[in-house]
């Protein structure tokens, strides 16, 4: 009985585990689809994008393909690629753009916020991290914000909303 007993205990937690770790990598998958994006550019004028997000690599991959079409920054094109790492149990993306811009982040849920940051770096006296956050997170719309914190994470400045919709097909 006791032989039993352990190996239910032993196949309970195999599953259990398993069901973790599927809906750990899974965490980001509400962002695939086709998006068209707005945001208020400040000045009146709306801005205006899309971003394009499919699986890849046998689904273990999200690739991100976005651009702006109408705006203050119109032509601006950028891609990332993330990926969840069971053996870390984290989630990486790498982000690059048209302007020679690359960041580095590290994925994280709090709450119902699911985060990309990136490491802090040290300069003139600030702990730099930046982050996107995304929230309101709904079948066909959320939001996104891009944030900028100058002392280590303590407090969080936005520097960019922009609101998602979902294309139908």
């Amino acid at each position: 009985m006791k032989k039993h007993l352990i190996l239910l205990i032993t196949i309970f937690y195999h599953f259990s585990t398993y069901a973790q770790e599927e809906e750990a990598s899974a965490a980001f998958d509400f962002w695939v689809g086709k998006w068209t994006l707005t945001w208020d550019e400040g000045n009146g004028s709306i801005g205006k994008a899309t971003n394009n997000i499919v699986k890849i690599l046998d689904d273990k991959v999200i690739q991100e393909n976005f651009e702006i079409l109408e705006g203050a920054q119109k032509g601006f094109k950028g891609t990332s690629i993330s990926v969840y790492n069971p053996k870390t149990k984290q989630w990486h993306q790498a982000w690059a753009d048209n302007q020679g811009s690359y960041f580095d982040f590290t994925g994280a849920i709090e709450g119902d916020k699911k985060i990309f940051k990136t490491r802090m770096i040290e300069k003139e006296g600030k702990k730099i991290i930046r982050r996107m956050v995304f929230y309101n997170i709904q079948k066909e719309r959320m939001t996104w914000d891009w944030e900028g914190s100058e002392d280590g994470g303590k407090s969080w400045k936005l520097l960019w909303r922009i609101n998602y919709k979902k294309v139908n097909e």
